[in-house]
């Protein structure tokens, strides 16, 4: 029964894919959608059903469905794993990935490419599922992969669109935005690949088991450099500086996709595989010491962004960075659970997050900037209290979802004394705070800012705020089941214990984080808790200018890679491949031509006249023999 159960979780958004492809070309049918949400919940029912049977049991469920690649001594089964770790993914990605899929069927209703959608959507969670499951490095590749493919096709999905002027990018469209994810992904995976050779070079399998077993007889200098590679796989699918900047160029891409991508799914994947691969980022401390300080700077350095941005939907995926950094710190340090444990609290408060910008765009036709929007609380009150809450938990507030976590985050930095990342943590928290809630005040809060005769914002259909509403719940409680999860977790990650000094002063060190955060969701109400203040002043400085245009780092990136790349490109195109390349080809191919031409008039239908062409070639074949004879 349990072997049956890891093919319907796994297969089930695969068969929705497919079912939504058969009407790919088709106009829209409000039933592809049906059947493909119902597809997903099914595979949510069977993930659950098997983390009741782990949790219950203890025991993992390994299934091999046949040999995929044999050759030599290299043999890799299509197998799958679901323990612990791989079941807790699954759980949280059908959750979110079905709420999405509900979701857009509201969102993409006049769409006239609905059912493309759906394919492509069901697609991307059939690749999670693989990358999340599969029991081995070779297998996690292959989902890797088809998760970078899927998100290309749907942050490009509107590739109609013409690109757009952005103060801090000046040309942007989905199309360019899903080519610069896909690309910079292609960059940090050619570092996981290497990180795959060497582990198979050196153990000679890619079997997660067979590799962790092997890792005490394998030198310092194998077990860092398999652990660096990795590690720069995973900043390309999750983010981290300076592979960063296809994250919030991604909001170009339909917002549920936006709420798969930075909720569940792709950028949650480097954080898996550090969490995954832990036996060998435990014995790599100087890795996982860069980990972490990487990942507390990426906290910090989005948050920043985060404070100035206009962009509803950008504000949001910079946070959902600024999370991620705090994922990795944890990791980094140690704390797999905890770390594990923030990526579903996160998944759950960061949907509904990106779903509520859904339903204010969809109010304001498509309209995202926070400064011209104000005063919606009244037409949409649901989302309100939706975003709201997310707000709370994202803000780390007791004792909603995201404080128990943080907090435990926090806490983790303190214990392994980094005096310094513990307080840069606490500050990224209070910036958390503040832009949340300055993003709820200056889109529900105030006066309106946009023209009332034309624009009559309403909320979304009744359906889909009841969809949503899982997430909210989850948001408010799924903290309180930490402790349920740490001895559920703990039978296969390593159990990260506080010292007895930090836990008698674990009071006052969430009391800190708490008065931080509380102080930034102050500050920001009294700016913007009753509408919009603009400050000229401050947004001519040179700090906030800064921010706004991401320390300048997108346009750093055309100025000494994207402009000198293209003019290369062109020379070669120009010189090397149009006079060299062509010339030669073309030349070739002139002179076959003209060879052709010339000899055709050796068919004249004169036989007396082929006899004497055969003569003159019998004598060049003997002349030719001849030499060749005296040479031999």
């Amino acid at each position: 029964m349990m072997e049956g159960l890891v093919y319907i979780a796994l297969f089930a958004p695969f068969a929705s894919s497919m079912f939504a492809a058969l009407f790919g070309m088709s106009e829209r049918k409000i039933f592809v959608g049906v059947i493909a949400s119902s597809l997903l919940f099914l595979s949510f029912v069977a993930s659950a059903m098997l983390a009741f049977y782990v949790y219950g049991t203890g025991n993992a469920i390994h299934v091999t469905m046949m040999d995929w690649i044999s050759a030599g001594d290299l043999a890799i089964p299509f197998g799958f794993l679901v323990d612990q770790v791989s079941v807790t993914m699954m759980t949280v990605v059908t959750l979110v990935s079905t709420i999405v899929h509900i979701y857009s069927i509201g969102y993409m209703d006049h769409d006239k490419s609905f059912n493309r959608f759906f394919s492509y959507l069901s697609a991307f969670v059939f690749s999670m599922m693989i990358l999340v499951m599969s029991d081995n490095f070779a297998g996690l590749f292959i989902g890797w992969e088809g998760v970078g493919v899927c998100s290309w096709l749907l942050i490009g999905f509107w590739y109609h669109k013409p690109d757009v002027t952005r103060e801090e990018n000046p040309s942007i469209s989905p199309s360019w935005a899903a080519n610069e994810a896909f690309i910079m992904n292609r960059i940090a995976d050619l570092g996981m690949l290497i990180g795959i050779f060497i582990i198979y070079w050196n153990v000679g399998s890619l079997q997660y088991d067979v590799v962790f077993a092997s890792l005490p007889n394998l030198s310092g200098s194998v077990l860092n450099a398999a652990a660096i590679a990795l590690f720069i796989g995973a900043m390309g699918k999750s983010a981290q500086f300076p592979l960063h900047t296809w994250l919030t160029d991604a909001m170009e891409g339909p917002t549920p996709v936006s709420a798969l991508i930075h909720a569940a799914t792709m950028v949650t994947a480097g954080v898996f595989l550090v969490i995954r691969a832990n036996p060998l980022f435990s014995v790599t401390p100087e890795v996982s010491y860069f980990i972490a300080a990487l990942g507390t700077f990426v906290a910090f350095f989005a948050a920043s962004m985060a404070l100035v941005n206009r962009d509803l939907k950008r504000i949001i995926a910079f946070s959902t960075l600024s999370q991620l950094g705090y994922m990795f710190a944890a990791a980094g340090l140690g704390a797999y659970w905890i770390a594990l444990f923030h990526l579903a609290a996160h998944a759950f408060f960061k949907a509904l997050l990106f779903l509520g910008a859904g339903n204010v765009m969809h109010a304001m036709h498509d309209e995202l900037d926070i400064f011209k929007m104000g005063g919606l609380k009244k037409a949409m009150r649901w989302t309100y209290i939706y975003m709201g809450l997310a707000s709370l938990a994202l803000a780390g507030i007791p004792f909603f979802a995201g404080f128990f976590s943080k907090d435990a985050i926090i806490e983790t930095a303190w214990n392994e004394g980094t005096i310094v990342l513990w307080a840069i943590l606490v500050l990224t928290a209070g910036m958390t705070a503040f832009y949340s809630f300055r993003q709820v005040f200056l889109t529900f809060h105030g006066k309106a800012r946009y023209d009332e005769a034309t624009l009559h914002p309403h909320e979304m259909y009744k359906f889909v705020l009841i969809a949503m509403s899982p997430l909210a719940i989850l948001a408010m409680i799924a903290g309180f089941g930490m402790g349920g999860f740490e001895h559920f977790i703990t039978k296969l990650l390593p159990d990260y214990h506080m010292s007895e000094h930090t836990h008698h002063i674990a009071w006052l060190l969430g009391l800190i984080v708490l008065v931080v955060a509380v102080s930034g969701i102050v500050l920001a109400y009294k700016k913007y808790g009753k509408g919009l203040k603009r400050d000229e002043k401050c947004e001519n400085s040179f700090i906030y200018r800064l921010l706004a245009n991401q320390y300048y780092i997108p346009q750093l990136y055309t100025e000494i890679i994207t402009k000198p790349y293209a003019m290369i490109s062109e020379h070669m195109w120009k010189d090397i491949d149009m006079k060299i390349v062509d010339t030669t080809v073309d030349g070739i191919a002139k002179f076959l031509y003209r060879s052709g031409d010339s000899t055709r008039k050796m068919q004249t239908g004169n036989l007396s006249n082929y006899l004497n062409w055969m003569a003159v070639g019998s004598v060049l074949l003997l002349v030719i023999a001849a030499i060749s004879a005296m040479f031999v």
